[in-house]
């Protein structure tokens, strides 16, 4: 085996990060996970994941996990419910029969119509425990925040922040979309999408927006108008998570205008930005333990390639970034994973050069074809008609 008496370092312990773990020790395979966070409980975990049938519950599937993921699937999570900006309901799928929604299982659509097809989802949290506790003890390293790394006989020596150091025949980055690892093998930029994202998390939702929180039913809201969307959805742990998204310069940011720890300023900003849209969605800005983080929106060339080095590669967002729209990134991350444990296990290839260059070229080729995916329904999501539109493929669907 490629792997024999190798010690194989993963940078980040997102959803890529910890798949490709498990996959690996089932084969048997010496691997360290290095993550910056201080514990498993430190960072908030963001919005909730829908699993895909052919990426993130088939690595779900083969890390033999999925008893354990359908115990912590959250049913009313992935059902819909979409507004217009005035407030108005114009589609719920939780008033729909069960065995009615969505009758086209079978057949993946890379369009809009993605959005509204059936599938499990889950907190990111949840999900993240789940590989947790499926990994041999002391796998994941905590309080390692990656700060540089360089060759040391035939592999690599990393250092990080904290001062300690550690050895890695093969290192793998999967440390997200303004990764560390990712300048050692490409130093291709990002391109902006002209979207920016204003997440904003509101803690014990029930009390602190309590009209919004009881309208969700436990799913999600999806509200459109002015070329602008307003998405929310509440999770197991009581919040609620909301994002802004609409066409904004990319200079904004980098101008300081706006201060996101001062929630009454991103009010105002609201209410200027968002002036035709019903005061019912104020409550989500003016809530008690409100938080935000702005999220502007970036992607990698279609066309992005690299020279494939012989004990290193990166794997999800910090190889593909892109936007959400498409619900693609964790997804795809999980899919890196499986290929590229199996790649690394399975015998078939000469040398761990060969398994990551033909992983990459793979790896790349759908990372290609879902960013143009999810640019075109970004478009979409953010077009005058894109209420109307929206609409009319849920209702398709049923």
């Amino acid at each position: 085996m490629l792997l024999q008496n190798k010690q194989v370092a993963i940078v980040g312990g997102g959803m890529g990060g910890l798949t490709l773990a498990r996959l690996l020790q089932m084969q048997n395979s010496n691997v360290k996970v290095y993550e910056r966070d201080l514990n498993k409980e430190v960072r908030v975990q963001g919005s909730p994941l829908d699993l895909h049938e052919d990426s993130g519950l088939k690595a779900i599937i083969q890390a033999d996990l999925l008893d354990e993921f359908y115990a912590n699937v959250r049913p009313n999570a992935s059902k819909a419910r979409i507004v217009s900006k005035d407030f108005q309901l114009k589609f719920d799928e939780h008033s729909v029969q069960k065995n009615e929604v969505r009758k086209n299982l079978d057949t993946e659509i890379n369009s809009l119509d993605a959005i509204s097809k059936p599938r499990p989802e889950i907190d990111r949290f949840e999900l993240r425990n789940i590989f947790l506790n499926s990994l041999l003890s002391e796998t994941i390293v905590w309080n390692s925040q990656f700060d540089f790394m360089e060759k040391e006989n035939e592999g690599w020596k990393l250092h990080f922040k904290n001062g300690s150091t550690a050895y890695a025949d093969l290192v793998i980055g999967a440390d997200g979309a303004n990764s560390k690892i990712r300048p050692y093998i490409s130093t291709e930029k990002p391109i902006y999408s002209g979207i920016t994202l204003i997440e904003g998390t509101i803690y014990n939702a029930k009390e602190n927006a309590p009209k919004l929180f009881e309208f969700s039913r436990g799913g999600k809201v999806l509200a459109f108008g002015n070329e602008q969307t307003l998405m929310y959805g509440t999770k197991g742990d009581g919040s609620l998570m909301f994002l802004l998204s609409s066409k904004i310069p990319e200079s904004w940011l980098s101008k300081g205008n706006l201060d996101f720890k001062n929630n009454e300023a991103v009010f105002e900003w609201f209410k200027k930005v968002y002036k035709d849209w019903s005061a019912e969605w104020h409550e989500l800005l003016q809530a008690e333990e409100l938080y935000f983080i702005p999220r502007p929106q970036y992607y990698f060339p279609l066309n992005q390639t690299w020279e494939t080095q012989t004990n290193l590669t990166i794997i999800g967002d910090a190889a593909h970034r892109m936007p959400p729209f498409a619900g693609k990134g964790a997804n795809l991350a999980m899919l890196d994973a499986l290929e590229l444990a199996d790649f690394l296990t399975n015998n078939q290839f000469n040398s761990i050069e060969t398994a990551i260059s033909i992983f990459e070229k793979r790896m790349l080729e759908r990372a290609s074809n879902a960013t143009k995916d999810t640019l075109e329904n970004s478009e979409q999501l953010h077009a005058e008609e894109a209420l109307e539109r929206l609409v009319s493929i849920f209702k398709k669907n049923i």
